[in-house]
């Protein structure tokens, strides 16, 4: 099955027209967006790092290979990209990493700030092209503003494939102990051009879409969120497997990202 790309452009809506509206039904209001319109990272919008390392980041539970550094986060030519480099660094917790990476969250600076922006449920987008090079995991996903998981929802995830998709959603049952629950799709393309990953989060569901056709479908109430959260996007590296040999880098580039709520 041949994914068709979806004409995004350069920068997002042009100047006059209006956003288009999330597919799931009901009234939207734009509460959160940026077009990356212009020639560097609002800060104001984003983070570069989570806030529980110093002078670079990583999720070393996952045993992932990047150590996410500012420096591999660039705005220009009206979009985000998030650049993959081989390139050891010695992280603050005093590891080794291959890698180094970006990635962009509406959470906090630091151990002790706020969050930027926490949204509790509405209809999340973001419009994406994932590398095509082996090894990469592109991620477009949300965890609470407590920083404690799960729960936690992950809208697009390709792990170390360009053409399956990931979409999990991670909660503790009434015992307590962690389950998840993956949907999947599959289709040639992905890699050659912007699609639209979505996520419609309500009290009583969570559906994800993709180019606006919905592809998976939770309803479940234990499975269902109900707490902030904060938007993540990140290309991981090495998670489940390493690059090939001869691979030495990779981009992820993001067209823009909308939030909107009832």
């Amino acid at each position: 099955m041949l994914l068709l790309a979806v004409a995004c452009g350069a920068g997002g809506p042009a100047p006059g027209t209006a956003t288009p509206r999330p597919v799931a039904p009901g009234h939207w209001r734009l509460v959160f967006h940026d077009e990356f319109a212009g020639s560097r990272l609002d800060t104001g919008r984003w983070a570069t790092c989570y806030d529980w390392n110093k002078h670079g980041c990583t999720i070393s539970t996952n045993n992932e290979l990047e150590w996410y550094q500012p420096g591999q986060v660039a705005v220009g030519g009206g979009k985000l990209t998030l650049t993959a480099q081989r390139r050891a660094v010695r992280g603050s917790d005093g590891k080794v990493y291959p890698w180094v990476s970006g990635m962009v969250s509406t959470g906090r600076d630091d151990w002790y700030a706020q969050p930027r922006k926490t949204f509790t449920y509405g209809y999340f987008e973001a419009a994406v092209r994932i590398p095509a090079q082996g090894g990469m995991t592109p991620e477009f996903w949300m965890m609470p503003a407590s920083r404690y998981t799960p729960p936690e929802i992950d809208i697009m995830e390709f792990l170390g494939t360009t053409r399956t998709l990931s979409m999990f959603v991670h909660w503790k049952n009434a015992e307590g102990a962690e389950r998840k629950e993956r949907g999947t799709f599959t289709a040639n393309g992905f890699p050659d051009g912007y699609h639209l990953f979505g996520l419609l989060w309500e009290k009583d569901r969570l559906v994800w879409y993709v180019d606006g056709i919905e592809r998976f479908r939770v309803t479940q109430p234990e499975r269902i969120p109900h707490v902030p959260m904060e938007v993540i996007l990140n290309l991981a590296v090495g998670l489940p497997y390493p690059p090939p040999p001869g691979t030495d880098s990779a981009r992820l580039l993001v067209d823009w990202v909308r939030v909107w709520q009832h």
